[in-house]
């Protein structure tokens, strides 16, 4: 246990899980400790105090004297997710231009194929576009007209707008979204809507496209802008108590939300563009990886994090995490900047099943955090991918969150032959080291394509992986991609690692806005399109009302050739733009394509053209968060470590095999496990195979080489 003195000060981290709620907090010498709870769903609120709770307790706190020396509380939700993806939204309006309300639901012939596989693409007779965000009967229709140059064609009819919202509002709804025509480059119009909702129906919640999306593509602006309508009210209605309570227990500084884009805005501004936050749990892990990766000299790094619930990862490339304009959820677009994360049900808590023909699935259904895996013993009867590995001896029956949550062989097995031995003729042991397998063979399926598709060999990179399941799983998926070497973050970070990349991230904020244009362009156009998003990006700052140690603006554009539909976001020199540097960036993009699809795959005799221009404000909050380097033993005998020998089955081909087992917290830099082995740590285990090495390194953290 680490005592704190009352003098030190505090970063925390929360990430809240569909099964466990994470935290991490960060002093000022640089010392870290976590605890994990069991997530609370519906009121997720809960698990966050619970979790604060068992903070406090390891630094032999109270609530109080931890929130009172907290510098910020930095939260990951699942909640704006999981609402989209279920459904679970309220009902909202949609407000649009005349003779424009069908775009939301042709879909820009978009709505087949949108978040689909190429074999579920090529499946024609399958093929259904998704249900309306809204029915057509909550999507209004309103005179105004702005044209493509931002100037007004045809007056707001102010009489038509009164009309709709009085009349969305009789039909229950709940917040209004505005989406008109070449708003992102005149929000005049969506504006004076927004006063206008205000003044007839006070307190719904507004969400304006020029806000959310200022892009060009006239469907994908107005879906996010329903999405983000649809969680808005559900987002402050969770934040603002949460907030209330933690100042009512002695928080001083800020709650700050995780936003899509791997950083942080404040809590009472997140829902104003809720839909930012989407990707926020899914952040955190690949944010965690880019601050480890930069301790480490790594440049090239798979995340991986392999949670109660998800099978999730993202890639850093020279050093940088890699982003995306657009995500898809529900087979309708996102278009608001966001890491680029991939996801899978494949989690610890994923259920086996068997299909229609007999072939044993695993996922993407989650027994979640209740009632849980079998051997939680809380009425779950489904088998788990956490049951599969218990019964295979790679968990301890002592079981989680160090041996506070045991964990129950005889409901596992017992499961696991009911639901998958019997009906395949096999035992339940045998069934375990199926799901084991058929687990691991899923999650190297999902990191071969988000690898190979964006153009990359495997073989350049490290494997860090994390979350409560996956040093359970990480040796496998990472021999299976043929990486150089496998990195698994242990110590105070072991199962919490999202919730240390939380605590350590920055504050982000993005200005953008369309403005189609042929490039080169004339410097001062471009100059003056930067500095016009500049100006806002310090107004988004100043309306954080944090002290920031500094902040770092970053210019991007999207660029395209001509007749091409998907940009290339390319980098732009901050300060004054001259006609070499235009030149010079409009080089930059060729090359950048070049690299991308193919060398000489360009087309510089099509012309090329500016889409989007975005200037992202990084603000750094001055509070270091960093692993520490731990004590070194003086042999790399890890024998004083071990706690028993067991029974441990990696495959059915070899069957159950005597193993050892290390206690992690007796390890020290230099130590050496050969395989097999498993290395045990309060919150997770870790399988190093036969024929491998693990070594722990400077920071704590397992290293398995495998060139």
């Amino acid at each position: 246990m680490i005592v704190a003195s009352t003098s030190r000060r505090f970063a925390i981290g929360v990430d809240v899980g569909g099964t466990f709620t994470d935290a991490v907090a960060a002093d000022d010498s640089g010392r870290i400790v976590s605890a994990k709870t069991p997530s609370t769903p519906p009121d997720y609120e809960h698990g966050v105090l619970a979790v604060l709770e068992s903070l406090a307790a390891e630094l032999d706190l109270t609530v109080e004297e931890l929130l009172e020396h907290t510098a910020y509380i930095a939260h990951g939700t699942t909640s704006s997710i999981n609402a989209l993806v279920q459904g679970k939204v309220p009902d909202v309006g949609f407000i649009t231009t005349r003779g424009h309300r069908d775009s939301l639901f042709i879909m820009n012939v978009e709505g087949r194929y949108l978040g689909r596989s190429p074999h579920e693409v090529q499946d024609i007779f399958e093929r259904r576009k998704p249900s309306p965000l809204v029915p057509k009967r909550r999507a209004k229709e309103v005179t105004e007209r702005v044209d493509g140059a931002g100037n007004v064609v045809v007056a707001l009819d102010e009489a038509e707008v009164r009309s709709a919202v009085a009349e969305l509002v009789a039909d229950g709804v709940q917040a209004i979204a505005v989406s008109l025509l070449w708003s992102f480059r005149n929000p005049a119009h969506e504006q004076r809507i927004r006063e206008i909702i205000e003044e007839v129906a006070p307190g719904t919640y507004v969400a304006l496209s020029s806000d959310v999306s200022p892009r060009i593509r006239e469907f994908a602006r107005s879906a996010t802008t329903v999405m983000s309508t649809q969680i808005g009210p559900g987002l402050r209605a969770y934040l603002t108590p949460l907030e209330e309570q933690l100042r009512a227990r002695g928080l001083v500084g800020p709650l700050l939300v995780m936003q899509s884009s791997g950083g942080t805005v404040t809590a009472a501004e997140a829902p104003r563009t809720a839909i930012t936050t989407v990707g926020s749990v899914l952040s955190g892990g690949v944010i965690g990886a880019k601050r480890l990766a930069d301790q480490l000299g790594h440049r090239n790094v798979i995340a991986t994090d392999v949670g109660g619930t998800t099978f999730l990862a993202g890639l850093i490339i020279d050093g940088e995490a890699v982003a995306s304009r657009t995500t898809i959820v529900n087979q309708h677009p996102i278009n608001v900047p966001a890491l680029k994360v991939e996801a899978i049900g494949s989690g610890g808590g994923a259920i086996s099943w068997l299909d229609e023909g007999g072939n044993l699935r695993v996922g993407p259904h989650s027994a979640e955090a209740v009632p849980g895996p079998a051997c939680y013993g809380q009425g779950g009867t489904r088998p788990t991918n956490t049951d599969a590995n218990l019964v295979l001896g790679i968990l301890s029956e002592r079981g989680l969150i160090g041996g506070r949550k045991p964990l129950r062989r005889d409901l596992a097995l017992a499961a696991l032959e009911a639901e998958i031995g019997k009906p395949l003729g096999m035992t339940g042991e045998e069934a375990a080291a199926a799901v084991y397998a058929i687990q691991n063979a899923q999650t190297a399926d999902m990191l071969h394509k988000l690898v190979l598709e964006a153009g990359h060999d495997p073989r350049d990179f490290i494997v860090y992986a994390f979350g409560g399941a996956g040093p359970a799983h990480c040796a496998a998926y990472a021999a299976e991609l043929e990486v150089r070497q496998l990195v698994v973050p242990l110590g105070p970070v072991a199962a919490a690692f999202s919730a240390y990349g939380l605590a350590g991230s920055d504050v982000i904020l993005t200005s953008e806005v369309s403005h189609p244009t042929m490039f080169p362009a004339a410097p001062a156009h471009v100059q003056g399109t930067f500095e016009q998003l500049e100006r806002d990006v310090h107004r988004q700052l100043a309306a954080q009302e944090l002290d920031f140690a500094s902040v770092q603006l970053r210019r991007e554009l999207d660029l395209r050739y001509s007749m091409q539909v998907h940009e290339v976001a390319t980098p732009v020199p901050a300060g004054v733009l001259e006609e070499a540097t235009i030149q010079q960036v409009a080089a930059d993009f060729e090359d950048l394509y070049g690299r991308l699809n193919g060398r000489d795959s360009g087309f510089r005799e099509a012309g090329i053209q500016a889409i989007t221009y975005r200037v992202q404000a990084v603000a750094d909050l001055g509070f270091p968060v960093r692993l520490s380097e731990i004590a070194t033993a003086t042999g790399s005998d890890p024998s004083h470590a071990l706690i028993e020998e067991r029974p441990v089955c990696l495959d059915i081909e070899h069957g159950y095999v005597p193993t050892p087992v290390y206690d992690y917290q007796k390890l020290a830099a230099g130590h050496r496990i050969e395989g097999p082995a498993i290395v045990q740590v309060p919150t997770t285990s870790v399988v190093v195979p036969p024929g491998l090495t693990g070594e722990v390194d400077a920071l704590g953290n397992l290293v398995i080489d495998y060139r």
